[in-house]
């Protein structure tokens, strides 16, 4: 019902699904791009709902308590605790935090943002490569074109363990996107440039 939904207000607001999502995919990170405008989560949340997909965020284990955590888990949060476990130990990385929840959640679609804000960056946030890479999980590609007013996932990826080969494939899907502001979007320059 609620998938029902969210497609008839995408529909209604002029948007259509782009639908590559794999129903026999159980794990993945997910990466949502280009993020300019606070209208592409909403736009993103409806698509990931008409498609049926359940995302999880991960956050800073404090909020998972009150007075925000019944909220924070409602809207899908994972929370990350990144304290020593004993004593002298080193802190654990979110890397290795967040590859070792696919360990413990059979079900786990888990939702990043590697431009790590609305402003533009030329240097992603590459994490979410690794996450797979360790997790052995694929990555799918979710965004949000305004220009052809379409959303949804548009391409699985399963990492090859070529990193350069791999982002490069990641950022030239995301160069053929056209976001809200076009002006604060780039892809990672690292790996892609207009030729």
């Amino acid at each position: 019902m609620f998938e029902k939904l969210a497609e008839q207000s995408l529909a209604a607001m002029g948007w259509q699904i782009d639908n590559h999502w794999d129903l026999d995919i159980d794990q993945c990170v997910m990466i949502a791009a280009p993020h300019t405008s606070n209208w592409d989560a909403l736009y993103a949340r409806l698509a990931l709902k008409a498609l049926g997909v359940n995302v999880r965020i991960t956050i800073k284990d404090s909020y998972m308590k009150l007075p925000f955590g019944p909220f924070v888990r409602a809207m899908g949060g994972i929370g990350i605790d990144r304290r020593p476990k004993k004593e002298g130990e080193a802190r654990p990385s979110m890397v290795e935090l967040m590859t070792d929840l696919f360990k413990t959640h059979p079900k786990l679609v888990m939702l990043v943002t590697p431009e790590g804000t609305r402003a533009k960056q030329e240097k992603w946030k590459t994490g979410f490569y690794h996450v797979a890479v360790n997790a052995g999980v694929p990555i799918a590609l979710a965004y949000m074109d305004y220009e052809k007013k379409k959303t949804g996932v548009g391409k699985i990826i399963y990492p090859s363990g070529d990193y350069e080969k791999d982002m490069a494939e990641i950022m030239g899907f995301y160069a053929q996107i056209n976001p809200k502001f076009p002006e604060l979007f780039s892809v990672d320059t690292r790996y892609y440039s207009e030729k």
